[in-house]
């Protein structure tokens, strides 16, 4: 393949991920036209239309969309190697992309990066809050966290928390009028604040447990999130019952603005997991960050 082909191909999937030959031609340094004459000669080298323009919007056609699919892992390999010469610099610099869910995100990544980045000021770091299970190749992550039961096999693996306490949780307010659940089925009367999960579009369904049986509840209810902040805000506004990570609850249950029902039956959820491609190169930045996580956890 010639080098123009290459850079040709660059082109095009900055285009269709931007959306837009604007956006697209400012990242890339070049004049919109030039960008949207490169596009073209593409599309008449290979003979297919790759984007589909209108006076609002640019995206890919079913051609283009296939392409893209496969430059995505190929194009991030490509800046891995790339940000992996970093090695010979007298710091890591670069920047690490990770999708993970909120609660890991506040727990342990803040928490951790606060640290750690004082002291590599040349490393950015890309946090996006995600409960889908996303792919990390496809999606250019270099990382993702998730429960460990949601890790795929072919992925390396390592576990960064503990398991995770979990408790169902309403304001005294709230338990005053509707009583407090003693059983499943008196929990499904209740009121639930629920979680939308973007992967499947279900809401998340709160996970019980007695004599060593764990069932699946769904608590149907009026508000439904995708942030957790906003499930304990409204619990506490007496709205209705929140299933929540109990660290997240601490202070109200001490304040007395959170009750916990059902106590006994909340199991705790699978620790979290740091998981990323075995086979893909990885920055002096990356490994830094992988093993701040270990000791991290080891303390």
């Amino acid at each position: 393949m010639r080098r123009e082909d290459v850079a040709d191909l660059i082109a095009f999937a900055a285009v269709a991920e931007a959306g837009s030959f604007t956006r697209a031609a400012q990242t890339l340094g070049v004049t919109q036209s030039a960008l949207s004459q490169i596009v073209k000669r593409l599309e008449e080298r290979l003979g297919l239309r790759l984007l589909a323009r209108t006076t609002r919007s640019v995206a890919p056609t079913e051609g283009g969309e296939r392409l893209l699919k496969t430059l995505r892992p190929m194009l991030h390999d490509l800046e891995r190697s790339v940000a992996s010469l970093n090695e010979l610099r007298d710091k890591p610099a670069g920047t690490i992309r990770i999708t993970t869910v909120e609660h890991a995100a506040k727990t342990i990544l803040t928490p951790l990066l606060s640290r750690m980045l004082k002291d590599y000021p040349e490393i950015t770091v890309e946090i996006v809050i995600d409960y889908g299970l996303a792919d990390i190749v496809a999606e250019r992550f270099d990382a993702g966290i998730r429960l460990g039961e949601a890790v795929e096999r072919d992925m390396v693996a390592l576990r960064i928390s503990d398991e995770i306490p979990m408790v169902i949780v309403g304001a005294p307010s709230y338990l005053a009028q509707h009583g407090c659940p003693q059983t499943p089925d008196e929990l499904t009367a209740h009121r639930g604040l629920n979680l939308r999960l973007p992967t499947s579009g279900t809401l998340n369904t709160w996970r019980l447990a007695q004599d060593g049986q764990e069932m699946r509840v769904r608590v149907d209810g009026p508000l439904i999130f995708n942030t957790i902040d906003l499930i304990r805000d409204a619990a506490r506004a007496g709205v209705g019952l929140a299933y929540m990570p109990r660290d997240q609850v601490d202070e109200d249950l001490i304040s007395g603005r959170l009750v916990t029902v059902m106590e006994g039956w909340t199991p705790p959820l699978p620790a979290y997991h740091l998981y990323y491609p075995s086979r893909r190169q990885s920055s002096a930045a990356f490994r830094l960050f992988v093993d701040a996580l270990r000791r991290n956890t080891r303390r």
